[in-house]
């Protein structure tokens, strides 16, 4: 019998979900189709000139045409450790960080460097869809706990508990969250910590959206909050969403230094340092004020308002105010069954998928359906687009899922 072509670990990915719609919306863009993409969570805005300028000034000096430490700048590393104690009070050192090419490398090296085959991940959901793969990728099992919209999103100590087995090592955390934009409370945020400090559990904590909560809604580090986890914590974060840098890839992760030495033994061989014309970039963003920030954030919340209020305004769409980041994730369990008109007839989508298929077909809308996050029924929309787009996409879902029969 031949041997497979592709390997059973490789094969058993799934594509990102997210990246996925957002090709495609692309795609049809570039075939001259007027497709308002709500699927990719990026920032409509440029990077701040401040940024720019520092690459541009990077690039035309020899010493960052060669190979850099692995691990990042030393200088990088330094800030990012600046940052952190500056934005969330948690206390680190250089050698506790590693510099990666965007935040889905973090991840990756964190649970290739924490799990062994069979080792267990406690993954809330919704979930942002690169955990569980990343999980998988290196040999781990992720243990999905799902918390609905009447939860507000939130998973309890008490879902948590009943997840827990004795193949157990990590508990992931992610607030404010991607995909539903929900944020835990300072207290159960506390809760929570203590509550895995107390199983001897490691947390990886995801802190890349720290900067966009909404309506007074602090953050809160959960590695600060539980000074008890100790040396069983590791963050992940990046310049990405906060300084509209998604393309410029770096992203990093912070932790005990044994776990970070590892991470970086990993990273010299799979990818080396991460390009040093954007490490400078991120110098400069961490190293820099938060103005440029905080006026993305006025807009975010306007538009948050706006996408909220319009989808509740559809028969069948339940949709949670959000507390952070740039998504809204949006129940359509109502909808699916119901018949919808098509340019084939008349259509009756029983999952998120197919409804988010057909509003792609039939009114140029792109959103990601719930099954990149979990179970059937959901919509994640970004709100991270121009307000003029927002309006439009909106106006077009209202007026397709009115029709729902």
């Amino acid at each position: 019998m031949p041997a497979a072509r592709i390997s059973q670990r490789i094969s058993a990915i799934a594509e990102s979900a997210t990246l996925a719609v957002d090709a495609k919306a692309k795609a049809l863009k570039a075939a001259g189709r007027p497709v308002i993409g709500f699927g990719a969570g990026e920032p409509d805005f440029p990077t701040p000139d401040y940024i720019v300028q520092a690459a541009i000034e990077a690039a035309g000096q020899p010493k960052y045409h060669r190979y850099s430490p692995a691990g990042g700048l030393p200088e990088l590393k330094q800030a990012i450790a600046d940052k952190t104690f500056r934005d969330s009070g948690y206390k680190a050192d250089a050698a506790q960080v590693l510099v990666t090419n965007g935040g889905k490398q973090a991840v990756y090296n964190t649970f290739a460097t924490l799990l062994d085959p069979g080792d267990e991940v406690i993954v809330p959901t919704p979930f942002w869809t690169t955990y569980p793969e990343a999980i998988r990728l290196a040999g781990g099992v992720p243990v999905e706990v799902f918390a609905g919209p009447e939860q507000e999103y939130l998973v309890t100590v008490e879902q948590l508990e009943a997840a827990l087995t004795d193949r157990t090592k990590i508990l992931l955390f992610v607030s404010p969250s991607n995909p539903t934009g929900a944020v835990y409370s300072p207290e159960q945020v506390r809760e929570i910590g203590q509550w895995a400090a107390s199983k001897g559990l490691w947390v990886v904590t995801d802190e890349i959206y720290e900067h966009l909560t909404y309506d007074g809604v602090p953050f809160t580090s959960i590695a600060t909050a539980v000074p008890e986890l100790g040396d069983k914590v590791v963050i992940l974060n990046g310049v990405a969403k906060t300084y509209a840098m998604t393309g410029w890839r770096v992203g990093w992760m912070i932790g005990p230094a044994d776990v970070i030495k590892a991470a970086t033994n990993l990273q010299s061989h799979a990818t080396s340092n991460v390009s040093n014309i954007p490490q400078v970039a991120a110098l400069a963003a961490v190293s820099g004020p938060l103005t440029a920030v905080d006026e993305m954030k006025l807009a975010f919340d306007r538009r948050r308002k706006a996408i909220v209020a319009g989808l509740n305004a559809i028969d069948g769409v339940d949709c949670p105010t959000p507390k952070g980041a740039f998504y809204v994730y949006a129940d359509v369990r109502a909808l699916l069954g119901k018949e919808f008109p098509s340019a084939n007839g008349p259509v009756r989508p029983s999952t998120s998928a197919e409804l988010a298929a057909l509003i792609l077909d039939e009114v140029e809308v792109a959103v990601v359906p719930g099954e990149a996050f979990g179970p059937s029924g959901y919509l994640r929309l970004s709100y991270a687009l121009g307000d003029e787009d927002l309006a439009t996409g909106v106006a077009r879902l209202q007026d397709f899922l009115g029709k729902a029969k």
